[in-house]
C-alpha cells in the first residue's frame, strides 16, 4: 500500500453543528413555526376585513413574542427530557441529549428567550397576551413535561390544552380579549392533538417503552390506542364544522374542512381495522397536513369570500 494513501483509512470526524445551530435546534423550529402560524390565524380572524398598517405591526410584534416564548418552552422541554431523549432514536441527536450543551446553558437560553418574548408582548402588544402566553409556557414546560407526561397515559389529552392555545393568543393580541370564536379554534387543536401524537406513538412504541413514558400504546396496547385515534378523528370532524356553524367562515372553508376531516377519519378507520407501522406514519403525516391546510382555508375564506 502506498504510504501516501494511508490517510484514506482514517475515518472522517463526525459532523458537529455550530453552537448557534445546536441552540436553534433546541427551540424545535418546525413545531414553533406551526404554533406561530396558528396564532397568526387567530390574529387575522380577529380583525374584520383587510388589516391596516397598525394591525400588521401589532401582529408582527405578537408573532415575535409568541415565537420567543414557544422556543423557550421547547428548550426547557429538551432540558427536562434529556435522559429520555437520549434513549429515543428520533431525539437522541439533540445537543442536550448528547451533552454538547450543559444544563446551565440550556436553562439560561430558555430563560432569556422567555424573558425577551414576555417583554415584547407586555410592552408592545398587551398584558393579557403576555400572561396567557406565559401561562402556556408553564402549562407545557412544567405541568405537561414535568408532571403529566411521566405520570399518566392521558398526558397528551390534558397537556394538549397548552398546544391548543396559539389561536387564543393571537386573538387576544389583536383584541385584548378572548371571545367564543377563539375558543372554537382552541377546541379544534385540542381535539386534533391526541390522534396526531398517538399515531406517532404507535409506530414509535418501542422508543417510548424504553424511555419509561406511560404513552397510551405502552400502557393500554396497540388496538385500544388505534380505536382512540379513530374516535377522536370523528369528534374532531364535528369540531371542524363549528367555524361554519358559528358564521366565522363560509362555504370555501366548509368544503375544505369536510374533505380534510373525512380524510383524517378515513386514515383513523383504516388504522383501527388494519394496522401497520407504515399506515401509522402516513396518518401522522396527514394529521400535519390536516391542521395546516384547515387553518390556511380559514385564512383564505376570511379574505376571499
Amino acid at each position: 500500500m502506498n504510504p501516501s494513501d494511508s490517510s484514506a483509512a482514517v475515518p472522517a470526524a463526525p459532523f458537529v453543528p455550530s453552537k448557534f445551530a445546536q441552540f436553534y435546534a433546541l427551540t424545535k423550529p418546525r413545531v414553533v413555526q406551526l404554533i406561530v402560524f396558528c396564532a397568526l390565524i387567530g390574529m387575522v380572524l380577529a380583525v374584520p376585513g383587510a388589516p391596516g398598517w397598525a394591525d400588521v405591526k401589532l401582529a408582527l410584534l405578537a408573532c415575535a413574542g409568541i415565537w420567543l416564548v414557544a422556543g423557550a418552552a421547547a428548550a426547557f422541554n429538551c432540558l427536562v427530557e434529556q435522559q429520555i431523549d437520549a434513549k429515543m432514536k428520533r431525539t437522541a441527536w439533540r445537543a442536550t441529549a448528547q451533552g454538547q450543551i450543559s444544563n446551565v446553558q440550556t436553562l439560561a437560553f430558555s430563560s432569556l428567550l422567555c424573558a425577551a418574548g414576555s417583554w415584547i408582548l407586555y410592552v408592545w402588544v398587551n398584558p393579557l397576551t403576555m400572561w396567557l402566553t406565559f401561562a402556556t409556557f408553564v402549562g407545557y414546560a412544567v405541568v405537561y413535561t414535568v408532571i403529566l407526561k411521566p405520570l399518566t397515559p392521558q398526558n397528551i389529552v390534558i397537556g394538549g390544552a397548552s398546544g391548543a392555545m396559539p389561536p387564543v393568543l393571537g386573538w387576544a393580541a389583536m383584541t385584548g380579549n378572548v371571545s367564543p370564536e377563539a375558543l372554537i379554534l382552541f377546541l379544534i387543536i385540542f381535539l386534533w392533538t391526541p390522534p396526531h401524537f398517538w399515531a406517532l406513538a404507535l409506530y414509535r412504541v418501542e422508543d417510548y417503552r424504553k424511555s419509561g413514558l406511560p404513552m397510551l400504546p405502552v400502557t393500554h396496547g396497540n388496538e385500544f390506542t388505534r380505536l382512540q385515534v379513530f374516535l377522536y378523528t370523528l369528534v374532531l370532524f364535528a369540531a371542524c364544522l363549528m367555524p361554519f356553524a358559528f358564521k366565522m367562515s363560509g362555504w370555501l372553508y366548509l368544503v375544505v374542512a369536510v374533505v380534510l376531516s373525512f380524510g383524517f377519519s378515513w386514515y383513523g378507520w383504516r388504522l383501527w381495522r388494519n394496522y401497520s407501522d407504515a399506515l401509522a406514519r402516513k396518518t401522522f403525516r396527514f394529521s400535519l397536513i390536516h391542521l395546516s391546510v384547515l387553518f390556511a382555508a380559514l385564512l383564505l375564506d376570511h379574505y376571499l369570500v
